[in-house]
């Protein structure tokens, strides 16, 4: 009886590890398509891939699934190619970031560099753009941080600029039992450099959210609302979508995304 306790026990604690890494991975890659239909000038597309690597297994638990690497407070580090050529107008952007949350503690720490080439066919317009910024945050209570830190950019032609940013996250649960993710982020810089952005996602279930975003740019003085859906199909394969829409021109974004 003793030996047929101990085997069943053990059987049990394997399913448990199964079921539990069955639930949880440690890298996820993505592509996505950009959209921007401009009053003033030609529409514009824009083809993105994007891929993180974590440091350990990210554990999904009761979590929703897009929120699943913020809630088990994953180190990650994460890369991002975009590439448009509009009829030879040509516009590269790639960057590396890291996320750490520093173990045995609520203190947070990010960091990315990126660099961004614009070129135009049969002209002189060719400019190179290097962005970086970092952060240090903390996590006051389960679900919530709070970061600050600096972005700043560098161009070949020797202008440069930084700033001070403040970011916000959130997310937990309502009393009716379904999740909320609220977020929002400042730049505040001169007058001409300033940026907010800011927004909410309504978790139906732990696989399907609604949400709306709203997003202002003084530095090219453009803002815009939007709206965006996130459903997955599984742990593993997720697609996603928004519909940005500004004084005269309007985003389309679709974008799939795979965890292993």
């Amino acid at each position: 009886m003793k030996k047929l306790t101990i085997a069943t026990a053990l059987l049990a604690a394997t399913a448990s590890l199964a079921a539990i890494n069955a639930n949880a991975y440690q890298a996820e890659v993505g592509g996505n398509y950009n959209r921007i239909d401009n009053d003033n000038t030609k529409d514009l597309n824009q083809f993105g891939v994007n891929g993180t690597y974590y440091f350990n297994q990210v554990q999904v638990k009761d979590s929703p699934l897009a929120e699943a690497a913020f809630l088990d407070r994953a180190s990650n580090v994460n890369a991002e190619v975009k590439y448009a050529d509009n009829s030879g107008n040509k516009n590269t952007q790639y960057g590396v970031g890291a996320e750490y949350f520093v173990p045995n503690s609520d203190f947070y720490l990010s960091g990315n560099v990126g660099r961004s080439e614009y070129k135009v066919d049969n002209t002189n317009i060719d400019t190179k753009t290097t962005t970086y910024g970092a952060e240090v945050g903390y996590l006051p209570a389960p679900g919530l941080l709070v970061a600050a830190g600096a972005q700043g950019y560098d161009t070949e032609h020797g202008d440069d600029d930084v700033n001070p940013t403040l970011r916000a996250k959130y997310v937990t649960t309502l009393q009716n039992g379904h999740d909320i993710n609220l977020e929002a982020r400042g730049v505040f810089g001169s007058d001409d450099n300033k940026q907010y952005s800011a927004g909410a996602d309504y978790y139906i279930d732990k696989t399907l959210s609604f949400g709306a975003d709203y997003q202002k740019d003084k530095a090219i003085d453009q803002d815009q609302w939007g709206i965006r859906a996130k459903k997955f199909f599984d742990q593993n394969l997720s697609v996603e979508g928004r519909l940005g829409f500004g004084d005269d021109y309007n985003t389309y974004t679709i974008g799939a995304n795979y965890r292993f």
